[in-house]
């Protein structure tokens, strides 16, 4: 992603910071139509859940602009998300339920490239360690 994109994807997440609450929502109950197998993966509240989810999306957001920084963060949530039994298929119903929770949640204020971007986002993956 170049400067632009990646000023576009973080100028989008502002419209989505005011609505965090509902966004979290409409995610989940979007994520358990895609797949209600994950929902048992969740045990604790899942406004709890949303408030976690939303941090970490912001913070993902900001370190956009320095992914060397987020590659530790991001492994280790991952090696988190291994032991709660998430596997690499869920990453994309995730990923899908995101991108629909954007366009739903700030409705006509997400352009088609913008999608687009977070699109890049949901597929780039840090590299294995090692």
């Amino acid at each position: 992603m170049n400067s632009e994109q990646i000023q576009l994807v973080q100028s989008t997440f502002d419209l989505v910071r005011p609505i965090a609450p509902t966004a979290a929502d409409l995610f989940y109950k979007r994520l358990f139509v895609l797949n209600p197998s994950l929902r048992p993966m969740f045990k604790g509240d899942l406004v709890d859940q949303g408030r976690m989810l939303m941090s970490m999306l912001n913070a993902a957001v900001n370190g956009l602009t320095n992914l060397e920084s987020m590659i530790p963060v991001v492994r280790q949530l991952g090696a988190r998300h291994v032991k709660y039994g998430v596997r690499d298929e869920h990453y994309i119903t995730v990923g899908s339920a995101l991108l629909w929770t954007l366009a739903h949640g700030l409705a006509r204020r997400i352009s088609q490239p913008i999608a687009g971007y977070w699109q890049e986002i949901q597929r780039s993956r840090p590299p294995e360690p090692g």
